[in-house]
C-alpha cells in the first residue's frame, strides 16, 4: 500500500510542475485593452544598387471598437504584408542610410494604408520605433 501511495505522489509531483509551466501568464506590451503590438517590420536600405542597412518601424495599432479590434486580429497577417510592402517601396525611394528617415511620413503612409483596407477609421498607427541599422 505504501509503494502505490509513493507513487502516486511521484506521480503527482511530476504532473504539477508541467501544469504549472503552461499556465504561465502571457507577456503583454500595455495593459490596454484596445492596443495591439505588430511585429517589427524591416526592409533593405538599398544605395548605389547595394544593400547598405535595414530600416526597421514597430508600430502599435490603438482600437478602441472591440468589433473592429477582433476583425483587425484576425486580419492582422494580411495587414501587416500591407505595412512591409509600402515599407519597401518606401524605403526604396526616400530612405538613405546616413540620414534619419521622416518618421512622421512613416506614420502618415502606415495610417492611410490601415484606414484603406480596413475601410473605415477607427484603428490609429502609434510608431513604438523606428531604426536604421547600417551595414558593417
Amino acid at each position: 500500500m505504501r509503494s502505490f501511495a509513493f507513487a502516486i505522489l511521484m506521480l503527482a509531483a511530476a504532473i504539477l510542475p508541467a501544469q504549472a509551466e503552461d499556465e504561465k501568464p502571457e507577456h503583454k506590451q500595455t495593459q490596454s485593452e484596445s492596443f495591439i503590438m505588430v511585429e517589427p517590420m524591416y526592409t533593405t536600405i538599398v544605395d548605389a544598387g547595394r544593400p547598405q542597412g535595414l530600416l526597421l518601424v514597430a508600430i502599435g495599432l490603438d482600437i478602441p471598437n472591440p468589433a473592429l479590434r477582433a476583425e483587425v486580429e484576425h486580419g492582422l497577417p494580411v495587414l501587416r504584408d500591407i505595412y512591409v510592402r509600402s515599407l519597401m517601396a518606401f524605403t526604396a525611394a526616400a530612405v538613405r542610410p546616413t540620414v534619419q528617415p521622416d518618421v512622421t511620413m512613416i506614420a502618415d503612409r502606415l495610417q492611410r494604408l490601415t484606414d484603406k483596407a480596413l475601410h473605415k477609421k477607427g484603428a490609429r498607427v502609434l510608431l513604438a520605433q523606428v531604426a536604421i541599422q547600417k551595414k558593417h
